[in-house]
């Protein structure tokens, strides 16, 4: 608790987006500790509103609040929330709202807390919920199967993947191997234990070993050190044992290729059933060329999409360097930070997997099928 309680106030320290106050009514209790707990806005005592250097306004609030578990449990006290800090935001809450409160002990012996967020967690769950009936009404038994690969998925990620990073294993490693697992769980679901599903696990196995090894290449000689994101930092000294950010970045790009790896490779060999079906009298070659016209237009729609996922979610970065380019910096400086330079790498490594899997698995999956058409024809020569 102590580890998740000084990561807060790092944030809170580095990034001032909520001021603090200390509750003279609560400074009596000596003997409550440090802690992260709940509560409830009571009443919203003052307001004030605040101008940004930008222009942009915020409102500050002082909130009295109710304690709703661990040891502030029905108990009130005052949030003093209005400053003369020009935050970079402001935290602003109505009566009825849950919040995240974070109490420090400071050296004088006097309480300090800090609202930190607010308690998101119901709507959460009732989106998710809404998510499962949605796939479950329109996808029916392939829906359900659907849902419950996510949720072996998320197992997967936190009870294997993430534990063995912070043990201080290899990440990348870490990363292949549970990626593997997750491929298992979601091809075998999808289509059981057959040879058509031994096929794409061995593709997409195949694409995510060309996929590490290019991105180890790659985060090599681009001199990566994966320490640009600030989450990152903020893990430095929280683990007990060394984490390998570098295999940490490689790692990300791992799992944020197999998604895509996954969709592509089954239905590039669903695509490849189907045309060997239609067309019983095609030879290999034809086969293969007419399964690589499908996924042609497959994969040129899918490394966009990989694209837009990375840019999408590093849009914050792209912003940034936009507001702060001046007439010293150019294009050839942008890409060549280190931020940016990662974030090239993870879209660029991942779209190479990506169209390197098509192939491959069209080229496993046609031959298996010109093979199994082979066989059959045999056995219905020799029963004749």
């Amino acid at each position: 608790m102590k580890k998740y309680l000084a990561t807060i106030l790092l944030i809170l320290v580095l990034t001032p987006n909520f001021v603090f106050a200390e509750e003279p009514s609560v400074t009596a209790e000596q003997t409550i500790k440090d802690q992260v707990f709940e509560a409830k806005v009571i009443e919203i005592l003052a307001e004030k509103t605040i101008t940004r250097e930008d222009g942009s306004t915020a409102i500050q609030q002082n909130l009295k609040l109710r304690g709703l578990n661990r040891d502030f449990k029905d108990k009130e006290f005052i949030f003093n929330g209005i400053s003369d800090l020009q935050v970079m935001s402001a935290f602003q809450a109505e009566k009825g709202d849950k919040v995240v409160v974070a109490y420090s002990i400071g050296e004088d012996g006097a309480g300090t807390f800090y609202v930190t967020d607010f308690v998101r967690r119901g709507y959460l769950y009732l989106l998710a919920i809404i998510f499962s009936v949605v796939i479950v009404l329109i996808g029916k038994k392939q829906g359900f199967k659907s849902l419950i690969s996510l949720v072996l998925t998320f197992v997967v990620i936190m009870k294997y993947i993430v534990p063995k990073i912070a043990a201080g294993e290899n990440p990348l490693f870490v990363s292949i191997v549970g990626s593997v697992a997750i491929l298992a769980v979601i091809i075998y679901l999808t289509w059981g234990f057959k040879l058509k599903a031994h096929i794409g696990l061995f593709s997409i196995l195949l694409s995510l070993i060309i996929t590490g090894l290019i991105s180890v290449f790659f985060t090599k000689i681009t001199e990566l050190t994966g320490l640009s994101d600030e989450n990152a930092m903020f893990l430095v000294g929280l683990s007990k044992t060394a984490i390998n950010f570098n295999g940490l970045l490689l790692a990300g790009i791992i799992l944020g290729t197999v998604g895509v790896l996954d969709d592509v490779v089954i239905s590039q060999i669903s695509s490849v059933e189907q045309l060997s079906t239609a067309n019983k009298s095609w030879k290999f070659r034809e086969l293969y060329k007419s399964a690589m016209r499908v996924g042609v237009d497959h994969i040129s729609s899918m490394t966009n999409t990989l694209f837009l996922a990375y840019a999408g979610a590093s849009l914050p970065l792209l912003l940034l360097f936009n507001l702060n380019s001046g007439p010293f910096v150019n294009f050839s400086q942008i890409i060549n930070n280190e931020a940016m330079a990662t974030e090239i790498v993870r879209t660029l490594t991942g779209s190479i997997g990506l169209m390197l899997a098509m192939p491959l698995s069209t080229l496993i999956a046609a031959r298996y099928y010109i093979m199994k058409q082979g066989s059959a024809k045999s056995k219905t020569q020799n029963s004749n």
